[in-house]
Parts: structure tokens; C-alpha cells; sequence
């Protein structure tokens, strides 16, 4: 009754609009919903999204027209990347991207009724965080190219991602015990993009520790920095994700990590360094950029220190007094 009055309400111009909206190719729409998001598709996001939209949504709905989809639709395109193994991961995003694609659309009034209603999203969990212990880490310092040793030090000293160390940069010392993470090298574009969650000019700051303080000098005084004061430097000016992965699989041939473990695992020690001397998991979760503690909390619960006996033992003590 609700879409009858509404359609009976609507004047014919605008049902007109809607219809036209709705008869448009899933492709078609997508790629108009692509031009008025200009705020995502010139920065790091752009490349994401269409790799998501080129790889899974297009072979699936290209030609599809956007007043046909319903909830069954969706149900069925999760079905069907379970049932080829995607990863869980890119499943939560292909499905994230369809779904603020098909949002756009119902609210325009193209799609007559919400077709995520009832929809079970993929549930991305992240796998256990492998971390290396402090003589892998010394190892791998030793063993390591001298820009590569730097960023995994930027990594397990400061707990920067794989794209902000590659932007390590030496004005972003603010202070002698404090560094301001203010971008990333992204691996798609290869070129200085937003922070992970943030918008261009956003920033996050991360303590500096002083050895890590000391070995960017050291760096600076042996290799000089760029104009824009970048450390890590290659043929296009920058420090890409290419380089990065030639460096780390010699490393890994060099110094075999712990079975598991990626680059990545060097920001994981980064976390375990700070749960395992009581830092705060708030804090923590600031200073590695995650974007909700829920997810600092999955990832690293099982390295903060204590337990719920633990920490009964503890309560006990005044209350038993």
C-alpha cells in the first residue's frame, strides 16, 4: 500500500526520471555513480573500486537492469563467491561496494524497494596475527636492503602500514618522540594518497621511539632524502609496493620467517610490544589508524596480557581484606 501511494503521489515528471533510472544497466548506473563520487574516485579508493567492480560485479550484473534487483539477487552473488573461494575479505568488499551502489539507486528511486533488506553480509574475520620476535626482527634488520630495512623499521618501531612506511618522511618528525603519519604510497597508483579511512589533509601521530628517531638520521646523513624529504626513493620518485615486494621475498629467502607470517607481521610486533607492556588497546587502536577498536581488539586479543582469572585474582585482593 505504501509504494501504491507513493507511485499515485509521485508528479509524472519525476516518475519518469525513475523509471529511466531504473531501466539503466547495472554498468551503466555504476559507472554514473562512479563520476558524482569524485571524492573517492581520485584518490586510493578509485583503483580499489574498480578493480572490485571489473573482477566481480561486472562479470555478474553488467547488464543487469537496476529496477530487477531484490534481496534474492544479492543472496545469490554472495552464494556464488563462497562457492569460488574468493577471499573473505574481498567478498566484504565487492558486496560493500555493491550495496552503496544499489543504496545510491533506491534512494533516487530507481529500485522500488530495498534489495539489502535482510541481507546477510559477508563477515570478514582476520586471520591471527603472526608476529616475529625480537631476534627474527634483528635478524631481518641485518640481513635486509638498506630501504627495506628502514621501512620495516618504521613498521615494527612506529606501527605504520606497508603504504605509510613507504612514505616515510623526515618532516614529519614533529617532535623529538612524536611522528605524523600523513599519507601513503599506495600500491595501486604508486603515488602519494590519503591515509586508510581518512580524507586528504587528515593526519594520525604515533610515538617515535628514539631508536627509530636515530636510525632515520642515520639514514638521512648516508643517503640524503628527496626534495620533499622522503626517504625510500625509486626510478618514479617514490618507493612502490613492486620494490617493496622484490625486497621483502629476498629477505624471506635470506631469513625464513616464522611459518605465516608476511611483511605485515612487522606492524603486528609493533602491537604486541605495546599490549605486552600495558599500553592501552585505545591507544593502541589510534595509533595504527583502525577505524573501529573492534578491530584491534580481534586481531590482538590473544596478545594482551592477563585473563579473566587473572584479573579476578587481582580484583580479590583489597576485597578480601
Amino acid at each position: 500500500m505504501a509504494i501504491y501511494n507513493d507511485k499515485r503521489n509521485t508528479p509524472i515528471s519525476v516518475a519518469e526520471v525513475r523509471a529511466q533510472l531504473g531501466r539503466m544497466s547495472f554498468k551503466e548506473y555504476a559507472e554514473d555513480w562512479r563520476t558524482r563520487r569524485r571524492d573517492i574516485v581520485e584518490y586510493a579508493t578509485g583503483p580499489a573500486h574498480e578493480t572490485y567492480l571489473r573482477a566481480h560485479l561486472y562479470p555478474e550484473f553488467s547488464s543487469r537492469k537496476m529496477e530487477t534487483f531484490a534481496p534474492m539477487i544479492l543472496e545469490r552473488f554472495i552464494a556464488t563467491m563462497e562457492r569460488n573461494d574468493v577471499q573473505l575479505g574481498t567478498q566484504r568488499n565487492a558486496y560493500g561496494l555493491l550495496r552503496a551502489i544499489l543504496a545510491d539507486a533506491y534512494r533516487k528511486g530507481a529500485i522500488g524497494a530495498d534489495p539489502t533488506l535482510g541481507v546477510v553480509p559477508p563477515k570478514y574475520i582476520p586471520d591471527r596475527a603472526v608476529v616475529p620476535t625480537k631476534e627474527y626482527i634483528k635478524e631481518a634488520a641485518r640481513k635486509a636492503d638498506f630501504q627495506l630495512a628502514m621501512h620495516m623499521r618504521m613498521m615494527y618501531g612506529c606501527g605504520l602500514r606497508n603504504g605509510e612506511a613507504r612514505a616515510v618522511n623526515i618532516n614529519n618528525i614533529v617532535a623529538d618522540d612524536v611522528y605524523r603519519v600523513t599519507e601513503q604510497i599506495h600500491h595501486y597508483t604508486y603515488r602519494p594518497a590519503p591515509l586508510k579511512h581518512r580524507e586528504a589533509g587528515e593526519f594520525r601521530e604515533v610515538p617515535l621511539p628514539r631508536s627509530v628517531k636515530e636510525a632515520i638520521e642515520r639514514f638521512v646523513e648516508r643517503y640524503g632524502v628527496s626534495e620533499d624529504g622522503y626517504l625510500l626513493r625509486g626510478p618514479t620518485g617514490y618507493f612502490t609496493y613492486a620494490m617493496e615486494s622484490r625486497r621483502a621475498r629476498n629477505l624471506f629467502k635470506k631469513a625464513p620467517p616464522p611459518e605465516g607470517m608476511t611483511l605485515y607481521g612487522f606492524r603486528h610486533f609493533f602491537a604486541s610490544n605495546c599490549l605486552s607492556h600495558g599500553i592501552p588497546i585505545t591507544d593502541v587502536a589510534e595509533w595504527m589508524g583502525h577505524r573501529n577498536i573492534q578491530i584491534t581488539y580481534r586481531t590482538y586479543r590473544h596478545l594482551m596480557p592477563g585473563s579473566i582469572a587473572a584479573a579476578a585474582k587481582i580484583l580479590d585482593h583489597d576485597l578480601a581484606a
